[in-house]
C-alpha cells in the first residue's frame, strides 16, 4: 500500500481532497447543532402555567376577575341598602294605614294593603339578589365555567334592571354589571374559570 493512495484509510489525508474514511468529519464550532426528534416547546407563560390552552396550572386570579369579584360585593352591599330602604317604606305605609285620620279613607286603605305587601315582597327579592351576588363572588376562587356563565347572566339581568324600571337608582348597578361582564368574558377570565381544578384530598 502506498501512502499516496486516496482510498487507503491509514494513509495521509490528501491536501485539497476529501478526507479519508478513517478520519471523522469535523464540524465547525460556530455552526449551531440541530438536535434530532421533535422541536423544543415554546416557553411557558408564567401567568397561565402549562397545560392545554394555557389553562393547566393557573394559580393566581387575574386582575380583571378580582375586580369583577369586588364589584359583586359592591352590588351585594347596594342590595342590602336598598332592602333596608324598601323595608322602611313598607313600615311607613303600614303605620300610615293605622292613622286615625285615614282609617275612613277606603281608597287609601286598599292602596296601603297592596303597597305594604308589594314592598315587603320586593324587599325579599332585593335581599335574595344580593345574596346571589355574594355567592358568586365567593365561588370565583374555585368555581368553574358554570360560575362564569351564571355571573354573566346575573350581571346582564342587573344591567337591564338598572336601565328599567330602576333608572334613577340603578345606574350604578348598570355600570358595575357591564364591567363584570367585560372582565369575566375576557380571555384571561375564561382561562381562570376553565383552568384545571386542584384535586381535593
Amino acid at each position: 500500500m502506498s501512502n499516496g493512495d486516496p482510498n487507503n484509510p491509514y494513509g495521509q489525508p490528501q491536501p485539497g481532497g476529501q478526507p479519508g474514511y478513517g478520519y471523522p468529519q469535523q464540524t465547525p464550532q460556530d455552526v449551531p447543532q440541530q438536535g434530532y426528534g421533535y422541536p423544543s416547546a415554546p416557553p411557558v407563560n408564567p401567568q397561565f402555567g402549562g397545560g392545554y390552552g394555557g389553562y393547566g396550572a393557573m394559580t393566581e386570579m387575574p386582575g380583571g376577575v378580582k375586580a369583577a369579584r369586588v364589584m359583586l360585593y359592591v352590588i351585594a352591599g347596594l342590595q342590602v341598602i336598598g332592602m333596608i330602604l324598601i323595608a322602611i317604606s313598607a313600615v311607613a305605609v303600614s303605620a300610615a294605614k293605622n292613622d286615625e285620620t285615614l282609617k275612613d279613607d277606603v281608597d287609601f286603605q286598599q292602596f296601603a294593603d297592596y303597597s305594604s305587601g308589594a314592598l315587603w315582597g320586593v324587599a325579599v327579592i332585593v335581599l335574595l339578589w344580593g345574596a346571589l351576588a355574594v355567592f358568586l363572588a365567593v365561588k370565583f376562587g374555585k368555581g368553574g365555567n358554570g360560575i362564569r356563565i351564571t355571573a354573566i347572566v346575573f350581571a346582564s339581568i342587573s344591567a337591564l334592571l338598572g336601565l328599567y324600571p330602576f333608572v334613577l337608582v340603578g345606574l350604578v348597578h348598570t355600570v358595575l354589571s357591564v364591567l363584570i361582564i367585560v372582565f369575566v368574558a375576557k380571555s384571561d377570565g375564561g382561562a381562570w374559570f376553565n383552568r384545571q381544578q386542584q384535586p381535593q384530598y
